[in-house]
């Protein structure tokens, strides 16, 4: 389940001369410590129902055997949803802050059961699912049954590409694996009352138990000859070493003491002797956790041999072509398709670069001081928050917290991300910004943009007040929670934000031309299967001397592979979408309708959105 919604690694640009179309392209130098056309061969839209019946749901009139297909569905969901959400004592705290209200007394496990056991099960679940949700007749449910229905399904379809597979899963990952955003998450980890405090330091108390099933998953991966390169190795090492926490520098005592003093309940006793808990366990447990985990990783170093991509493990293109589907939810029929669409836009972007620069040769040497009207963190975000109404759905009033990463972690997470908020809590908003030099060419307007208004904060809450389904709340969707992100990081460019207009056009455009080229060598190099010849030649395209980019971008991508795919064809999928509105729509686009009619749809695969976008369309022109 992701808690976390990050923005894209992408530390600091560097500033080149380009040999090919474009005259300058801000390349994002990815070390990992830590369309523009429609597709042509996609997947034709099933017939679906108007969108607009979901808003007229109340009027509809069912007859009973209706009635009882739709009690039934209800019925099945909510058995799915209390299953899921009570499986980790994890998962359950951040996804809602009272589990009783839904008729839920507890968690299975702290963490989860994780082995290649638990995915066997998992996956007779998940076939049987299937098989009960194959036997109902979309035609007895109500319109917003049927969308949950069809997404359920997608997802189920989607899952069965990793079947038989499942030692090519890589839980410890560079900045986006569990030994790196656990921390965060028990940092974050709400007291809303005593027993919280209680399941905190139950949690504390049990990783070492949970890293110990994850490293017993790393020797059987290694005695298939699964095991990652020792490079890959290494950057997960030094992403462990973080967290061996030394006195006067450890935030899991900050923060664990600013959470307690927020209880009003406790006594100044308890309080003492729940301080003295926590320093010890994180003593006892925490921190060997972590040294276990670097003792053993060390142990397995040779066992990986493969230095390449993906698709050099004996059944890594099939596992690669999954986690595509997995991480997007495309509506692409094929991965080369998807690769022609997502160079299309890549080139079309340079292409637009290229014009601006030659109209406009000045901004070549204004690029590098360019000022946004507001540059504090909290006055962005209300800018932000004001300017967003012209072209989206006003949202209901919500709090948010703007932290920064602690110091000791910088190196080891991203530039920014946002904790989900709870289901039944939308209020309890937090943004990370990690202040760490690396990522000081980073605008901090675009990656608020990306992480708050009108990106994951706004998409999340509109979802949770529009939505109904408690099933469909649980679920997540990388590729249009993160393309939705990208999508509208993309538009704030364009915004009134204080630079002049080409100069806004510029840096919309390099940025996702930058991000497009870091997607499409995840392709190359764990599908394709190039080697750091093949990319340095593709590099020379837009670099006289990509110098120690090549080995910099070549193992960013094998440490966490299609990673970049879920923001840069997610984000596709929407200006998809929106270049054929416009096409067909001309004068009568409304940017605000589009925008609603996503966020309405909400989080979900592109086969199942494009559906309905095909029906909105047809409704929008008539």
């Amino acid at each position: 389940m992701n808690l976390i919604s990050d923005t894209q690694n992408r530390p600091l640009p560097l500033k080149k001369r380009i040999t090919s179309m474009a005259l300058v392209f801000l390349l994002f130098c990815t070390f990992l410590l830590s369309g523009c056309s429609r597709p042509s061969k996609g997947p034709a839209p099933t017939t679906a129902a108007p969108f607009s019946e979901v808003t007229t749901e109340s009027y509809e009139h069912f007859d009973e055997s209706q009635l009882k297909a739709q009690e039934e569905f209800d019925e099945l969901m909510k058995t799915v949803f209390q299953d899921e959400v009570s499986h980790s004592l994890l998962d359950l705290h951040f996804k809602l802050k009272d589990p009783s209200a839904y008729g839920i007394a507890g968690a299975e496990f702290l963490y989860g059961d994780f082995g290649l056991k638990a995915m066997e099960e998992a996956r007779q679940e998940q076939q049987n699912l299937l098989k009960t949700l194959d036997g109902y007749d979309p035609g007895l449910l109500t319109e917003d049954q049927r969308l949950t229905l069809r997404i359920l399904k997608s997802l189920l379809h989607t899952e069965e590409k990793s079947y038989g597979l499942e030692l090519y899963s890589q839980p410890l990952a560079v900045t986006i694996g569990v030994q790196a955003q656990l921390p965060i998450l028990l940092s974050e980890y709400a007291f809303y009352r005593k027993e919280d405090v209680e399941d905190y330091l139950s949690l504390l108390g049990g990783i070492k138990d949970y890293y110990g099933q994850l490293m017993d998953f790393q020797r059987q991966k290694a005695e298939a000859g699964l095991m990652m390169s020792n490079t890959t190795l290494d950057h997960v090492i030094e992403s462990c070493e973080s967290y061996l926490l030394t006195p006067g520098d450890n935030f899991m005592i900050d923060t664990f003491n600013s959470r307690l003093d927020t209880l009003p309940d406790l006594t100044e006793e308890e309080k003492t002797a729940y301080r003295q808990q926590n320093e010890a366990l994180l003593e006892s447990s925490f921190i060997p956790a972590y040294q276990m985990l670097i003792e053993e990783l060390n142990e397995l170093r040779g066992t990986g041999t493969n230095e390449k991509g993906l698709c050099h493990y004996p059944q890594g293109k099939e596992f690669y072509e999954y986690l595509v589907y997995s991480s997007t939810g495309t509506s692409y029929s094929s991965i080369e398709d998807l690769l022609r669409d997502m160079e299309l836009m890549m080139n079309k972007q340079l292409v637009k670069t290229s014009l601006l620069l030659r109209q406009h040769p000045e901004l070549l040497d204004e690029v590098d001081s360019v000022t946004y009207r507001q540059t504090e963190p909290g006055s962005i975000m209300e800018e932000l928050k004001t300017l967003s109404l012209k072209e989206f759905p006003a949202l209901a009033e919500c709090s948010y917290t703007l932290k920064s990463v602690p110091k000791s972690l910088e190196l080891s997470l991203s530039p920014a991300f946002y904790l989900v908020s709870p289901m039944d809590d939308y209020q309890d908003n937090v943004i990370f910004i990690n202040e760490n030099p690396r990522f000081v060419s980073q605008e901090l307007y675009n990656t608020l943009a990306h992480e708050g208004y009108p990106g994951h904060l706004y998409q999340n809450v509109y979802f949770h007040i529009h939505c109904n389904s408690d099933i469909r709340k649980l679920l997540s969707f990388r590729g249009y929670s993160e393309g939705w992100a990208t999508y509208v990081e993309h538009l704030s460019y364009g915004l009134d934000n204080g630079l002049k207009p080409e100069m806004s056009e510029l840096l919309a455009a390099n940025s996702l031309a930058s991000l497009g080229l870091h997607a499409c060598l995840d392709v190359y190099i764990n599908y394709m299967g190039w080697d750091k010849e093949q990319v340095r030649e593709y590099l020379l395209d837009y670099y006289e001397d990509p110098g120690t980019l090549t080995d910099a971008l070549y193992n960013a991508m094998i440490e966490n592979p299609s990673n970049y795919l879920s923001y840069y064809v997610g984000c596709m999928e929407f200006m998809n979408m929106r270049e054929t509105a416009e096409k067909e729509l001309k004068s009568k686009f409304d940017p605000k309708a589009f925008h609603t009619f996503l966020l309405d749809i909400g989080d979900a695969p592109f086969d199942v959105i494009q559906a309905y976008f095909t029906t909105w369309l047809k409704e929008q022109k008539s």
